[in-house]
């Protein structure tokens, strides 16, 4: 079936969420890389919990949360909490992004973000990176108040541009987003960029990619 739109997960595909603690490196010292990860993982943990307990934060609180959590953890100085919180905001986008997009463009399709991040997030990230003019939608879960995996996040593009889940091809670099938008109906393809190991979640991406560049060949 012809893909109308191409939507991507923006933290982890789009924008590296490592790049605000790597900013940070000279300061936090040779763990900041794990210390990254962890919070990165906790983030996502507590996305999840709250949903299934339905004590929603908006994504920039949850991120918070999870900073203090991991800021303890790993003993850091608190004093660095607003340096990474406001790193967070400006994100890099990975090197290939944007030559990327604007090829995609030029194909005729709807290109957008489905995300858990808040809009005023999303749109300071595509805005502080030059991207906004290559994107239709900024689709946020503060729409439906739950996170991915939930089916109503992945209905909303469904729903805004009234065509059908197998006519979008999604891409994140999360394995469990990838399952949930496959299970959900769309085209699901897993950009591994770190060479890992898909989950057993029942849904199997027909299309792996190390890269965005690597999706031209593919739409």
């Amino acid at each position: 079936m012809k893909t109308k739109s191409i939507i991507f997960d923006a933290y982890g595909t789009l924008f590296d969420v490592n790049s605000a603690a790597e900013k940070c490196k000279d300061k936090i010292g040779d763990k900041w890389e794990s210390f990254a990860n962890f919070w990165r993982t906790t983030q996502l943990e507590y996305t999840w919990l709250r949903s299934l307990m339905k004590r929603h934060k908006d994504f920039w609180q949850v991120t918070e949360d999870s900073l203090d959590k991991s800021m303890k953890v790993y003993k850091i100085d608190m004093g660095m909490k607003n340096d990474l919180l406001s790193l967070y905001k400006v994100l890099s986008p990975y090197p290939e992004v944007k030559k990327v997009l604007e090829d995609l463009k030029k194909k005729n399709v709807k290109l957008a973000i489905l995300s858990n991040g808040t809009p005023s997030l999303l749109n300071e990230l595509v805005q502080n990176n030059n991207l906004k003019d290559l994107f239709e939608d900024l689709f946020s879960i503060e729409a439906v108040k739950v996170y991915k995996p939930d089916s109503k996040v992945y209905d909303l593009p469904v729903q805004k541009y009234k065509i059908k889940p197998q006519e979008i091809t999604f891409l994140s670099a999360n394995t469990w987003d990838v399952s949930g938008a496959g299970n959900y109906g769309y085209n699901s393809i897993w950009v591994n960029r770190n060479n890992l190991v898909f989950d057993n979640l029942d849904f199997k991406p027909k299309n792996e990619i190390n890269n965005l560049t690597q999706l031209l060949d593919l739409i």
